[in-house]
C-alpha cells in the first residue's frame, strides 16, 4: 500500500504524482473502514480527500498552519500526520478525536467543532506571523455552510485590510456560489497573481499619480476594469472587499490544486481559493445520501446499512409531534433552527408548515434575534438549537429576548453529556447560562410524556422559556406520574425521610436507581422531580429542609451555576441546619467517548451516586 509509506507529516512529499489517485483510494478506504466501525463524519471527509492531499503536499507541516472549519472534515488529515495508526481509536473513549485538537498533533494548530471560526482564527495567525518576523503560510479551509455564520463576514471584513499573504480555500460542495465561466477565470487568476503583473499595476499607478489629473485616470482605469470584471467574475463580492478571488478549482484534481496553493502563496493579501468538492466522493451510498451519512452511527461498509437498526423514541421525535400538533391548532406557532431541521426533529413541521418554518442557516446569533422579532409582533416562536450551538447566542439572548420580556420559546437540544463527538459539542453547559439571566424560566422533562405536557403548556406561556433534554432515547421513567405542569412547581415522586434526593429533568432515571439502591441499605429517601430549574419551587424545598437532614441535587451539568448550586445557596440564606450535597459534573471539559461510559467516568452512574451518597450519611 503506498498509504504505508506515510508514517508522518510530510511524508506525503515522497509520493509521485501519478499514484496521487490511488494514494486518495486507500485514505477513503481507510476511512470508510474505521468510520463504519466508530461512525463519525463520512461524507464531508471523503468529500476533501484531494484538498487535503494538495495543502499537504504544497504545505510544510506543521510550520505552515491548517485551520479547518468545524474540523469534522479533517480525517485525511489526521491519516496524513502520523495518526493512521491510531485511527481505528476515533471517536473512543480514550482515542483519538473526531475533531482537530491541538492535545493530540503539532498540525492541528487550532480546535474547531463549531463552524465559521477558521478565518478569524487565521487572521489571529497571520497577525503573530506578522509579528514574529515569519513567513509561514497560513490557510483557512471552511465549507459554503459555514459561509452563511456572521462572524466570517466579520472576518472578512478585516482580511480585506491586511497586506500579508492569508489563503482561504471554499470548499464548496453545493454549489452555493456560481461558477465562473470559459477561460476568463484562468487568465484573471494567472495576471492577479503573476509578480511582472502586480509590480506593473504599481509602476504604472504610482507614474500616473506623479502627472497632473493621473489620479482621475488611475480611478477611470480601476473604475472601467472592476465593471469589466464584475461581468465575468461571480467571486467579485470578495474582489470589492480587498481579498483576491481564484476560482472556481476540481477539488479533486490534486495536481490543479497544488497549482492553484502554491499560485496563491505568492499574493501579498488575502486570497480565496473557489473549490468545487463531492460531498461523499468515492463512496456510493454517501454520494446517493450524503445529508445521511454526514453524521452516522457505525455502520457496514459493504452495503452502507446501520448495524443497529433498532427504531427507538427520541426526545426529538417526541418534540417533533407535539409542536407539529399544537400548530395544527395555533397559527401563530413557528419553527426556528440554525441549519438543524433534522437534528432538532423540525423536518416534518417544516413539511406540514413550510410558511412558519424557518432555517436561518449557521447563524445561532441570528436565530435569536429573528425570533425575538417575530415574538414582538405576537407570534409564538420556536428556537431548536443543540446546548452546545445555542451558547453562541448568549448576548442576544439576554439583550434581545429577556431584557424585553418576549416570549420566545427555547428548545435546547442534546443537553448534558453527548458522547462521542467530544469536548465541543457536550451540553452541559446550558443550565448555567439559562439559570444566570433574570426573567428566564428553564424546565426540564423527566421522561418522554412529561416533555409533550411542556410543549403543550409553554404555548400560552408569556415569558422567556427554555425546555432542555438530550440526546438519544426518550425515557419513560415513572411514566404513571403526569401531574398537570404548573408554573414553578416541582413533582414528589417519592415520599421518604431524612434524604431528600432532587433530580434534573432525564437524571430522574438515574436517581430513581438511586433510591433503590438505597432501600437495599436501609435508607428510605425522597424523591423529586425538579422540572423548574429556574425559578425554583422554593416552597417545596422549604418543606422539605424542615423534613429532611441531607438534601442531594443531580443533574447532568457543570457544577458551578448549577440547580444544585442555587439550592445551596437558597438553604445558606435561609439558615436553614440541612446538609446539602451535589452530584453534577465537575468544572472541566469532556473529552470524547460513550456516553454512558463517560457519566461512569464522571460519578453520574446510579452506583457510583448511591455509594457517594451513602458515604456522607
Amino acid at each position: 500500500m503506498i498509504l504505508d509509506k506515510i508514517n508522518k507529516a510530510n511524508d506525503i512529499k515522497g509520493i509521485p504524482a501519478e499514484e496521487y489517485g490511488i494514494l486518495a483510494d486507500e485514505i477513503r478506504e481507510c476511512i470508510i473502514e474505521n468510520v463504519g466501525r466508530n461512525g463519525g463524519h463520512l461524507s464531508s471527509s471523503l468529500g476533501v480527500v484531494e484538498l487535503t492531499m494538495a495543502l499537504h503536499i504544497a504545505f510544510d507541516l506543521p510550520s505552515d498552519k491548517i485551520i479547518w472549519d468545524v474540523g469534522h472534515q479533517s480525517y485525511a488529515h489526521k491519516i496524513l500526520t502520523g495518526r493512521r495508526d491510531s485511527f481505528a481509536t476515533l471517536r473512543r473513549e480514550d482515542g483519538i478525536s473526531g475533531f482537530p485538537s491541538r492535545d493530540e498533533s503539532e498540525c492541528d494548530c487550532f480546535g474547531t467543532g463549531h463552524a465559521s471560526t477558521s478565518i478569524s482564527a487565521a487572521l489571529g495567525f497571520v497577525r503573530a506571523r506578522e509579528l514574529s518576523g515569519g513567513n509561514n503560510a497560513v490557510a483557512a479551509v471552511i465549507g459554503d455552510g459555514a459561509m452563511t455564520g456572521g462572524m466570517v463576514y466579520e472576518a472578512l471584513n478585516n482580511a480585506g485590510a491586511i497586506k500579508s499573504n492569508l489563503i482561504i480555500i471554499l470548499n464548496d460542495n453545493e454549489m452555493s456560489i456560481s461558477r465562473n465561466v470559459g477561460g476568463i477565470s484562468k487568465v484573471l487568476n494567472n495576471l492577479r497573481t503573476d509578480e511582472k503583473y502586480t509590480n506593473l499595476k504599481y509602476t504604472v499607478k504610482n507614474r500616473l499619480s506623479r502627472i497632473p489629473g493621473g489620479d482621475d485616470i488611475v480611478g477611470r482605469i480601476h473604475k472601467t476594469k472592476s465593471s469589466i470584471k464584475q461581468l465575468f467574475v461571480p467571486g467579485m463580492i470578495f474582489e470589492d472587499m480587498g481579498i483576491t478571488y481564484l476560482g472556481p478549482i476540481d477539488g479533486h484534481d490534486v495536481g490543479k490544486l497544488v497549482k492553484m496553493i502554491n499560485m496563491a502563496r505568492r499574493v501579498n493579501h488575502a486570497v480565496i481559493i473557489h473549490v468545487h468538492t463531492q460531498k461523499g466522493r468515492g463512496y456510493c451510498f454517501a454520494e446517493k445520501k450524503p445529508s445521511f451519512y454526514h453524521g452516522v452511527e457505525p455502520f457496514e461498509p459493504e452495503t452502507g446499512a446501520l448495524i443497529n437498526t433498532e427504531k427507538v423514541r427520541t426526545y426529538s421525535d417526541v418534540f417533533s409531534s407535539a409542536i407539529t400538533k399544537n400548530a395544527a391548532a395555533d397559527p401563530k406557532i413557528v419553527a426556528i433552527t440554525a441549519a438543524m431541521s433534522e437534528g432538532c426533529g423540525l423536518k416534518k413541521f417544516e413539511r406540514l408548515y413550510p410558511e412558519r418554518f424557518f432555517d436561518v442557516g449557521i447563524a445561532e446569533e441570528h436565530a435569536v434575534t429573528f425570533a425575538a422579532g417575530m415574538a414582538a409582533e405576537g407570534y409564538k416562536p420556536y428556537v431548536a438549537v443543540y446546548s452546545t450551538f445555542l451558547q453562541r447566542a448568549f448576548d442576544q439572548i439576554i439583550h434581545d429576548v429577556c431584557i424585553q420580556k418576549l416570549p420566545v420559546r427555547f428548545i435546547v437540544e442534546r443537553a448534558g453529556i453527548t458522547g462521542c463527538d467530544g469536548v465541543t459539542h457536550q451540553g452541559i453547559f446550558d443550565i448555567s447560562y439559562m439559570n444566570v439571566i433574570p426573567g428566564m424560566t428553564v424546565l426540564a422533562p423527566k421522561n418522554r410524556f412529561e416533555l409533550k405536557d411542556m410543549i403543550d403548556w409553554s404555548v400560552n406561556f408569556d415569558g422567556p422559556l427554555a425546555i432542555r433534554f438530550p440526546k438519544g432515547r426518550a425515557g419513560e421513567a415513572f411514566a404513571s406520574s403526569r401531574e398537570p405542569i404548573e408554573y414553578g412547581k416541582s413533582e414528589v415522586l417519592l415520599k421518604g425521610s431524612d434524604i431528600a434526593v432532587l433530580a434534573v429533568g432525564a437524571a430522574v432515571e438515574q436517581a430513581e436507581k438511586v433510591c433503590e439502591m438505597l432501600n437495599e441499605k436501609g435508607v428510605c429517601p425522597t424523591l423529586v422531580n425538579v422540572r423548574f430549574v429556574k425559578p425554583m419551587d422554593t416552597e417545596l424545598i422549604d418543606e422539605i429542609a424542615a423534613e429532611h437532614k441531607m438534601i442531594v441535587t443531580v443533574e447532568e451539568n457543570i457544577r458551578t451555576g448549577g440547580y444544585g448550586l442555587s439550592v445551596l445557596d437558597y438553604i445558606n440564606s435561609k439558615e436553614y441546619k440541612v446538609k446539602v450535597h451535589n452530584i453534577t459534573l465537575a468544572d472541566r471539559f469532556i473529552e470524547h467517548g460513550d456516553a454512558d461510559s463517560l457519566r461512569i467516568k464522571n460519578g453520574l452512574d446510579a452506583k457510583k451516586a448511591a455509594e457517594w451518597i451513602m458515604d456522607r450519611i
